[in-house]
């Protein structure tokens, strides 16, 4: 597999991945997604509904996820209309 890859969900039992949540997570629950590596990539659930939809990311998009949380690209920003 490599770093553009996708990670593939076929055959894989989710509940058995090694899903880790944020520490900065509220702890009340239901407030964050949780994240767990999966092949070369990583696969993201929503914490309130684990048997829900996963999302698979390759090594390529989740570092330049990850560059862009670090850099401020997901701050909240107040419209302007």
């Amino acid at each position: 597999m490599n770093k553009y890859e996708k990670p593939s969900l076929a055959g894989v039992e989710v509940g058995e991945l090694n899903w880790r949540t944020s520490s900065y997570s509220n702890g009340a629950g239901g407030m964050c997604v949780e994240v767990a590596p999966l092949g070369a990539g990583m696969v993201v659930r929503d914490s309130k509904n684990p048997a829900g939809a996963v999302l698979a990311f390759s090594a390529a998009e989740w570092d330049a996820f990850l560059a862009g949380a670090r850099d401020g690209e997901f701050e909240r920003r107040s419209a302007t209309r």
